[in-house]
């Protein structure tokens, strides 16, 4: 293959070398039709959904060997062996590290504060979409409400997590909570003491983590905020998950589907320190993962790259264990959740074979369809107009 400067010379011809050259146009992407149902007022939960692979899964609230109080500070993800990390893994009675670890007495909070009456509301909680927003990274992009059934408005609990000083930030945009922390459907609830100094990285808490926040709820909708949404959370709930027997969906990457294709992109584009991608993906090659192979007939996942804002879950065993796992890679190594993801999967997979994981991986033009993509914020930028 000619490098892309001689092609680029190929294209232009030799005999107009000053002519500028243009940057190569940005590929657009599209939404799909997604077959919802017409109304959210006959929808009915498959008696049968969730008898999926039962076992015992508890969590560790405070480290208990000595020799991790003694040598380590405490941290929220807590200091897992590799042992432990092995043994994590199999889908069996067990209590494992999945965030929220405290150390001992006279030590201080790891971090992810709320406040008690917060705790009691999101403990109500039976079905949630939820997002954060840190470090004032966004704007608030509020559900389209009118697209939202009156059902979901009263039954679903619409929640995003800021800090200190995006509350502040919103606050001076307008979007100030009523007495209730409400602004429009959103519930905000303010995090104090974050656990990581890298913003993203504490945003994989809630991402990664509903099923600890809201402990009776049995689905959550994942968006990031990027996203506003569009679709009914019932509706998406019944296509995603019932109709299609899964407790976890996801969307497959736009472009890339093998985890070396997501390595090289993060490292081009500088999204994080390279010596630490390295050494993440060393390991996991280490472990088995293999390129994706698009010629296999029966593939494992469509894709080994999900695209990541949007994930829909049922608050199943497995699936929490999988969020659980996949929490405790970006805690022990990158804040990039893509480069985790299909490693997770797999490994969950192959150490579990008589246990299935019902993962819907769809397709992204699916998710597009669901909601509207706005750009991280610019500081610069107006907020902006008010959406009912």
């Amino acid at each position: 293959m000619l490098p892309w400067r001689e092609l680029q010379e190929d294209y232009i011809g030799h005999d107009v070398p000053d002519r500028p050259t243009k940057k190569p146009r940005r590929q657009r992407f599209f939404p799909c039709e997604v077959a919802f149902r017409d109304s959210v007022d006959f929808l009915v939960e498959p008696k049968d959904f969730l008898n999926f692979t039962q076992f015992s899964l508890g969590y560790m609230e405070t480290e208990k060997e000595a020799s991790h109080i003694d040598a380590h500070e405490p941290k929220f993800g807590g200091h897992q062996t590799f042992e432990e990390r092995e043994q994590s893994f199999f889908a069996v009675n067990q209590t494992i590290r999945c965030g929220f670890v405290r150390g001992a007495e006279g030590f201080p909070s790891t971090g992810f504060d709320l406040k008690e009456e917060d705790k009691r509301y999101m403990s109500t909680c039976r079905v949630v979409v939820s997002s954060c927003i840190f470090g004032s990274s966004d704007f608030l992009r509020r559900p389209t409400s009118k697209l939202i059934s009156e059902y979901s408005k009263k039954n679903v609990c619409f929640v995003m997590f800021v800090d200190e000083e995006t509350l502040s930030t919103l606050s001076t945009e307008g979007s100030t909570p009523d007495d209730g922390g409400f602004v429009g459907l959103w519930k905000l609830v303010v995090v104090k003491n974050l656990p990581y100094k890298d913003m993203r990285k504490t945003g994989k808490v809630p991402k990664f983590l509903t099923h600890r926040l809201f402990p009776s709820s049995r689905y959550s909708i994942w968006l990031d905020s990027k996203l506003r949404l569009t679709t009914d959370p019932m509706l998406i709930i019944d296509h995603f998950l019932w109709h299609t027997g899964s407790e976890y969906a996801i969307s497959n990457h736009y472009t890339r589907h093998c985890v070396w294709e997501e390595v090289l992109q993060n490292k081009r584009l500088n999204k994080y320190n390279h010596t630490a991608i390295d050494e993440q993906f060393s390991f996991y090659q280490s472990d088995g993962l293999t390129k994706f192979d698009p010629s296999d007939p029966n593939p494992p996942l469509p894709s080994y790259v999900p695209e990541g804002s949007f994930i829909v879950r049922a608050h199943t065993p497995m699936s929490n264990l999988f969020s659980c796992l996949w929490f405790n890679e970006v805690d022990r190594f990158t804040s990039r959740d893509q480069l985790s993801f299909a490693y997770t999967f797999l490994k969950l997979k192959r150490m579990n074979p008589d246990k299935p994981f019902h993962l819907n991986m769809f397709k992204d033009c699916e998710r597009r369809s669901l909601v509207k993509l706005f750009h991280h914020r610019d500081p610069s930028s107006p907020p902006p107009p008010r959406i009912s």
